[in-house]
């Protein structure tokens, strides 16, 4: 993750923290389901990713706001690396990848498996979301993860 130290959010979202964005309005989320690791200084970091039809996509990008509108709401917008002060920080990517189905068939009198390629079909897009933050911000975060 890049120490920028640059806002992460809005200019029009305030940053605060105050009890009600840190315990408060806790988040729906369906898509993004996080994994939290934690290395030895106490930084923590909480990975998702979704893969998902386009129809879908609308929806894992609307988790990808709440969930970054509660960091910068309780903890504010400007983010960069913890070692350099910073309460969190995130890395946010995505691609489009498309798949086209093999049909393999195992020819017996060369002993050999030979593929037929099919049609291509939907596009997948995969959105992965990495956040770290201070022990504060992860116990605020790991909170609202676990109410949703």
């Amino acid at each position: 993750m890049a120490s920028t130290g640059v806002p992460c959010g809005s200019d029009s979202i305030q940053g605060g923290s105050s009890e009600h964005l840190l315990y408060g309005s806790f988040m729906n989320l369906n898509y993004l389901d996080f994994d939290y690791s934690e290395n030895t200084d106490g930084t923590g970091t909480f990975d998702a990713m979704a893969s998902v039809s386009p129809s879908q996509l609308a929806n894992v990008y609307a988790e990808v706001e709440q969930v970054l509108r509660w960091a910068v709401q309780a903890f504010g917008a400007d983010c960069g690396a913890v070692e350099d002060g910073f309460a969190w920080n995130h890395d946010l990517q995505a691609q489009q990848e498309y798949t086209v189905n093999e049909h393999p068939v195992f020819d017996p009198a060369s002993g050999r498996v030979r593929t037929q390629q099919g049609k291509a079909g939907v596009p997948r897009h995969t959105v992965t979301l990495s956040i770290s933050g201070s022990a504060e911000f992860c116990e605020a975060l790991r909170t609202q993860l676990e109410s949703a």
